[in-house]
């Protein structure tokens, strides 16, 4: 059973009596079913208007997924203890038993879900090679986001890098950092977390790795999810600056992205280098896009980059104009028409022009 798309009740159960009944039940209220296994169900756990649990599938999931509303423990007979401890664990709202509770499920089914607590969209940057400058177009389309009045999280997930705060010319203005972040319950407040978070602009928040001087350390899995979630579930678009070497942090980031970018420079030896980061990135998310950066000394251009990697092109941008020198004094500002807005700019037209549905490669 393989996961479909997030607008069907989402259905991990084991028992094939429970599962059954489910049918039945799903039958009398007129709801789709997407009967999934726990191993396929990471792509809609967020997005499915409902979720439905056995017991081992909930202990399963209590340790892969964030907490979410409307999640319904389903077992067989009178709940009894052990039940509810994982129901409790899981934070199902509801725990029913079948077949006394089939009415109950039937009007849990039949129920006009709420729209979710948030509407985020989490975009995941990753170079195809070394020096591909994922970390600036990264921070490029958060400022643009900022500057379209879309409230952003731009998330530093690469603990090897010199970190975004550095990037962005505000290593010294005060706030939260990765190393001083501490996650209990898997959870964490997204009001708390923007008031914490050092500023640029109104509309833009950043948390970075930061340098010597705030620790300089790198999320854990579990924080960049619990952090991801939040940002998702405030409405805000989430930008991850990711590393392109396999990680329990990157794996994290790629499982819950909406979309996630690959920026390969025009030359041949990144295009043979971005196939092997572009195959292990399709094992985890198959919605994948492509930014192609110049200079492209061998005449390659974004067309050409995008058929030899078969992933759809987002935006060919050439190569920016006094960057260095950007970088060193006062960090990142690109003019609204320079090449890194520009291709921001596009990246966030494909975002803002296709629904959630997970088919962006399509």
């Amino acid at each position: 059973m393989d996961a479909k798309g997030g607008g069907d009740v989402l259905v991990l159960v084991e028992d094939p009596a429970l599962l059954h009944s489910i049918r039945r039940v799903a039958a009398a209220a007129d709801r789709g079913l997407n009967e999934a296994d726990v191993t396929d169900a990471r792509q809609v756990w967020g997005t499915a208007p409902i979720v439905i649990l056995d017991s081992p599938t909930a202990a399963a999931c209590r340790n892969l997924f964030p907490r979410r509303r409307r999640v319904v423990l389903l077992c067989d007979g009178t709940p009894a203890i052990d039940e509810w401890r994982i129901a409790t664990a899981v934070g199902a709202e509801h725990v029913l038993g079948v077949p006394d509770d089939e009415a109950a499920l039937v009007a849990v089914l039949g129920e006009q879900p709420e729209r979710l607590e948030g509407d985020g969209t989490v975009l995941a940057i990753v170079g195809g090679c070394g020096g591909a400058g994922a970390s600036t177009l990264a921070a490029a389309i958060a400022l643009t986001a900022a500057t379209r009045s879309q409230s952003t999280l731009l998330l530093d997930a690469d603990a090897w890098g010199s970190g975004l705060d550095v990037l962005l010319g505000i290593e010294d203005v005060p706030g939260l950092r990765w190393s001083g972040l501490s996650i209990e319950g898997g959870r964490i407040s997204s009001d708390a977390l923007s008031d914490a978070l050092p500023p640029l602009g109104e509309r833009l928040r950043v948390l970075a790795c930061g340098g010597r001087s705030h620790g300089g350390a790198g999320p854990t899995a579990a924080a960049v999810r619990a952090v991801i979630d939040a940002g998702r579930h405030a409405g805000d678009l989430v930008v991850c600056d990711a590393s392109r070497f396999p990680n329990q942090v990157t794996e994290t980031v790629l499982e819950v992205a909406d979309l996630v970018l690959l920026v390969v420079p025009a030359t041949v030896r990144a295009c043979i280098a971005a196939g092997k980061v572009s195959k292990w990135i399709a094992e985890r998310n198959p919605n994948q896009g492509l930014v192609v950066r110049g200079p492209a000394p061998g005449g390659l251009r974004g067309p050409d980059v995008a058929e030899v990697l078969d992933l759809p092109l987002i935006a060919s941008m050439r190569a920016e104009r006094g960057l260095t020198g950007m970088l060193e004094h006062g960090g990142l500002r690109p003019g609204r028409r320079s090449s890194l807005s520009v291709a921001a700019g596009a990246v966030l037209d494909t975002v803002g022009s296709r629904p959630r549905s997970r088919e962006w490669a399509a």
